[in-house]
């Protein structure tokens, strides 16, 4: 199987590995993303809302870096941290970015992080 580890400079700043996807075998595969500010590194937002429409910002950059958007998604891994919340919002604001038919879902929920929100993506590349 070949790899190819890409970084682009239009992802967030705050940990190496949210800069970075792997390619192969035609998808790309993006590090978790989360509500992070892209220049600043810090976090963005106390609502499910505001840190739901960062991450999705985030994971814009990283896929648009690599000549890819929302479309080419096929594979979404969504972490929602500290269970027991009314997470409505985000699914709210998921969908202004990715349209119906939605790709494959995956949603766990976790207590790690500061945040509420974390994201990665699977994007088939054409």
């Amino acid at each position: 199987m070949s790899r190819q580890q890409i970084s682009t400079g239009l992802a967030p700043s705050p940990a190496g590995p949210y800069s970075q996807a792997i390619a192969a075998n035609g998808f790309l595969y993006t590090a978790g993303q989360t509500p992070h500010h892209a220049a600043t590194g810090e976090p963005v937002g106390s609502t499910i809302e505001e840190q739901t429409a960062q991450t999705m910002k985030n994971l814009a950059a990283v896929l648009g870096g690599h000549g890819l958007d929302f479309s080419h998604v096929v594979k979404a891994t969504v972490h929602l941290h500290h269970p027991g919340r009314d997470f409505d919002g985000f699914n709210a604001i998921y969908a202004e970015f990715i349209e119906a038919p939605y790709p494959a879902r995956t949603t766990v929920g976790s207590f790690l992080g500061d945040f509420l929100v974390e994201i990665d993506v699977v994007a088939a590349i054409p």
